[in-house]
C-alpha cells in the first residue's frame, strides 16, 4: 500500500477526499467550527510543499436538489483560504464540469470542488421515488448505478493521484470514497495524514498491551454500542458505563429508575453484557448516585440519589459527585482509555458537570502518560466545550466511522485502499 509519507506529489494532481461538512451559521452561512477543515491540513500542505497540485472534493449536508445553495461549499473558501494562510482557492460550480479548470491548474494551486452530493450518484441513491412503484424503485436504482461509473471516471479523469483524506465518511460505501480508488493503480492511491492518524489511534487501543485499558460508553441506549462493548470486552480491563443507558442496566438488575430513559426490551441484553464482562474478567462501573430533574428542561427542579432509587417523579440526567469521583480514580489508574459517548445532557449546564468531570479526568490522565482516545459526536462536543483537545492524546473525526472500524466492520472506504 502507497503510504503519503515518502510519496513526491512533485508535478502531480492529487485529488484529495476531505470531509469538509463543517458547520455554518444558519443566516450567514460562516463556519462555526473548522475543526474538519484543519484536519485535513497536513495532507493539503504536504502535497503543496511537495510542488503539486490540489483538487479537493467533499459533501456537505444532505441537499436533495442541485444545486442547493444552502448546501454549496462556496461558503467554506474564506475558512480554507485563512486556514491555508490566505491562498487563493479556486472553485468549481460544478463538480462534473470542471475538467478544463483541473486540466489548466498549475502546481502550487488549489481547486475546491462543489458538492458531490448535488449529484446522486455520490451516494448511489436515486432521489423523488419516494411514491414510485417497486418496478420504477428498482429501475432508478439500476440507472444510478450504471450512471456512478462515468460520475467516478470524470472525477478520477481530474487528477494524477487520489488521496483519501475523510475518515468521517469511510464507512460508507460511497463514489469518491469507496468507488474512484479502483481508478487508480495501486502506487497512485493512498490515504491522508488524517486517516492515518485515526487508524493508528483505534489500532492502538484495540491492540495495546498496556493495561489497566478502559473504556468509558455513555449516550442514550445500549442498543447503539453493543457492537462495540463486544467487540472490546476481550481486551479491556475496566468498562464504565453512563449517560441515558445506564438506566436500562439498573432496571435489568432491579433497581428503580422512576422516568428516566429506559430499552426495556434490552434488559436482557444488558444482563448479557454484565455476565459477558464477568467472563473476561472485565470490572463494569455503573453510576452510583445522579443529578435527577422532573422535566427534560434546563430549568427544571433537580435532586441527587442513588442511580437505583430514582424517585418515581424524575428522571436522571447526570451523574453525581460519587460516581464522578470513582469514574475520575477508574480513568487515573488507566494507561489506555477510549471515550465515547457523554455522561448525561451536557448540553444543559446544569447536567453538563458530569461529562465535563470525565473530560478533565481524560486529560489529567493523559497528561500522565495514558493514551487517551475520544471519539463521537457528543464527546468530542464535550472536549472542545472544556478546551481540552489539545490534551488528549487522540480526537476522533468520524463518529460513526469509528464506531464501526472498533467493532470489527469493514469500512469501504478503507478496504478499497488498504484492502479488506
Amino acid at each position: 500500500m502507497q503510504l503519503i509519507d515518502n510519496y513526491d506529489f512533485a508535478g502531480k494532481k492529487a485529488i484529495v477526499r476531505v470531509d469538509f461538512n463543517v458547520p455554518l451559521h444558519k443566516e450567514t452561512g460562516v463556519v462555526t467550527d473548522d475543526t474538519r477543515i484543519r484536519g485535513a491540513l497536513p495532507t493539503i500542505n504536504k502535497i503543496l510543499q511537495d510542488g503539486g497540485a490540489v483538487i479537493l472534493m467533499s459533501h456537505m449536508g444532505r441537499p436533495k436538489v442541485n444545486p442547493d445553495p444552502k448546501f454549496s461549499l462556496k461558503q467554506i473558501i474564506s475558512k480554507l483560504s485563512e486556514n491555508l494562510e490566505g491562498k487563493t482557492i479556486l472553485f468549481a460550480d460544478d463538480c462534473m464540469k470542471a475538467k478544463q479548470q483541473a486540466d489548466n491548474l498549475k502546481m502550487g494551486e488549489v481547486l475546491l470542488l462543489e458538492n458531490l452530493r448535488f449529484y446522486e450518484e455520490e451516494e448511489g441513491k436515486p432521489r423523488g421515488v419516494e411514491n414510485a412503484s417497486e418496478e420504477q424503485i428498482a429501475a432508478a436504482k439500476k440507472r444510478v448505478k450504471e450512471s456512478q461509473k462515468e460520475f467516478v471516471k470524470t472525477l478520477a479523469s481530474y487528477a494524477d493521484v487520489y488521496v483519501n483524506d475523510a475518515f468521517g465518511t469511510a464507512h460508507r460505501a460511497h463514489a469518491s470514497t469507496a468507488l474512484i480508488a479502483d481508478l487508480f493503480d495501486e502506487k497512485s492511491k493512498m490515504f491522508g495524514f488524517l486517516i492515518n492518524s485515526e487508524l493508528r489511534a483505534m489500532d492502538k487501543v484495540i491492540q495495546s498491551n498496556d493495561t489497566p485499558k478502559t473504556a468509558i460508553m455513555g449516550g442514550a441506549k445500549v442498543s447503539d454500542k453493543i457492537q462495540i462493548i463486544s467487540r472490546l470486552l476481550p481486551t479491556i480491563d475496566n468498562l464504565i458505563i453512563g449517560g441515558g443507558m445506564t438506566y436500562t442496566f439498573i432496571k435489568a438488575q432491579g433497581g428503580a429508575i422512576g422516568n428516566s430513559l429506559c430499552e426495556t426490551d434490552k434488559l436482557d441484553l444488558a444482563l448479557d453484557i454484565l455476565a459477558k464482562a464477568k467472563e473476561h474478567n472485565v470490572k463494569v462501573y455503573l453510576p452510583v448516585d445522579a443529578v435527577n430533574a422532573d422535566a427534560f428542561a434546563p430549568d427544571a427542579n433537580t435532586s441527587v440519589s442513588k442511580t437505583n432509587e430514582t424517585p418515581d417523579n424524575m428522571m436522571g440526567l447526570d451523574i453525581a459527585d460519587e460516581t464522578i469521583a470513582q469514574f475520575s480514580d477508574v480513568i487515573a489508574q488507566s494507561k489506555v482509555i477510549l471515550w465515547n459517548g457523554p455522561m448525561g445532557v451536557f448540553e444543559m449546564d446544569k447536567f453538563s458537570k458530569g461529562t465535563s468531570a470525565i473530560a478533565q479526568a481524560l486529560a489529567k490522565a493523559s497528561q500522565n502518560g495514558a493514551f487517551t482516545l475520544v471519539g463521537g459526536g457528543d464527546s468530542v462536543a464535550a472536549i472542545n466545550k472544556n478546551n481540552l483537545a489539545n490534551k488528549v492524546s487522540y480526537v476522533s473525526t468520524g463518529g460513526g466511522a469509528m464506531l464501526e472500524y472498533m467493532e470489527g466492520k469493514v469500512l469501504p472506504g478503507i478496504a478499497a485502499i488498504r484492502g479488506k
